[in-house]
């Protein structure tokens, strides 16, 4: 004889409560909607879509265009805003050669010669017919930060004292000098 099995027991509250809609709250009329919120819109999610999808035009070629220059001007500057913090590291990590203050230094000319070599890939995404005359300037502007970028990193070698430029540090290639005439001290 097959035996039976309990029924299952009932699911707890919080299931109930996550399956079912909420119970709508009637409006009190002496708070507004917020901004941009409609009671009608609050309905299907299906009509609010394509309600939105019909009302909203597409954007023109200049429109895009104008967009696309916008973007690449902040791609641009990026690297600018960058500069500040980086000097700060620079001035804190000292001048002591030490392998936090090397591996700073390598970073800080790695990155903007990455810039650099890929400058034109980085912008790619900004050209097009409209924009292709346009973005020179950008990309000029891009070139710049990255050079003041790679500057700071050449300032940072040198105060570390890397750079050769003091006649101190040329000594070995000079010769010494030959005097015309010698003083000899005499008693």
């Amino acid at each position: 004889m097959p035996q039976q099995r309990p029924p299952p027991p009932p699911p707890p509250q919080w299931v109930i409560d996550l399956n079912s809609p909420p119970v709508p709250k009637p409006k009190s009329s002496n708070i507004p909607d917020p901004p941009g919120y409609s009671a009608a819109s609050s309905g299907n999610k299906r009509s609010n879509a394509s309600s939105k999808q019909q009302s909203r035009k597409a954007p023109t070629p200049e429109e895009t265009d104008t967009l696309k220059l916008k973007k690449s001007w902040e791609l641009a500057l990026a690297p600018a805003k960058q500069i500040p913090m980086n000097a700060i590291m620079m001035y804190m990590s000292g001048n002591s050669l030490q392998i936090f203050s090397i591996m700073m230094v390598f970073m800080l000319f790695k990155n903007p010669i990455q810039g650099l070599v890929n400058t034109n890939q980085v912008f790619t995404r900004f050209e097009t017919e409209g924009t292709r005359g346009r973005l020179w300037m950008v990309k000029a502007t891009y070139v710049l930060m990255q050079l003041v970028a790679l500057s700071l990193g050449i300032w940072k070698v040198n105060g570390m004292g890397l750079l050769p430029t003091t006649a101190s540090d040329w000594v070995a290639w000079e010769t010494a000098r030959q005097p015309l005439e010698r003083a000899i001290l005499a008693f």
